[in-house]
């Protein structure tokens, strides 16, 4: 089973879309640092540990890692630099929709994938139809959420034509 490690900012587009269930369903496994489960999610969203969310510990050497790459990298914060040191060290996708920790990944050749395409793996799967992903996408919006919308509409349209978006 394929694993993600993903930051917070993903997880919280998925459950202000209500897409919890369809994301865990899924054939992959996901999990966050430990330590950006208990600063981040904890609180509010501490249910999706068991839902199916691993928290994952980082050893001493990963730390240090995240220390050498936030003096490289003034941006993203620490504990987004928790979650790419955790995918770096599992060899696995990092699921983000942060722009900055997209660019490190980038540079840290760490594959990275976002919500959008986490939505489409879920209607490609058949987990959720192509409306109930328009319709947690709108939810996303009402609540603030920045994503690509426009280009969002368009790769479900593409879904819809048969196409690969």
């Amino acid at each position: 089973m394929l694993l993600f490690i993903s930051d917070a900012n993903i997880l919280i587009d998925i459950e202000i879309g209500g897409l919890v269930a369809p994301m865990f369903s899924l054939s992959y496994q996901f999990a966050v640092p430990d330590v950006l489960f208990y600063e981040e999610l904890d609180e509010q969203h501490g249910y999706l540990l068991g839902m199916g969310l691993e928290s994952r510990s980082l050893n001493d050497n990963m730390v240090t890692r995240v220390e050498q790459l936030a003096q490289k990298y003034p941006r993203p914060g620490r504990m987004d630099l928790f979650a790419l040191v955790l995918a770096e060290h599992e060899k696995c996708p990092l699921l983000t929709g942060d722009s900055a920790l997209r660019a490190v990944a980038d540079q840290e050749n760490i594959q990275v994938h976002g919500t959008l395409w986490l939505v489409e793996e879920m209607v490609k799967t058949g987990k959720i139809s192509v409306q109930v992903a328009r319709n947690a996408y709108l939810q996303m919006q009402v609540h603030g959420r920045r994503l690509p919308w426009h280009l969002a509409e368009q790769r479900l349209h593409a879904i819809e034509e048969g196409l690969q978006p």
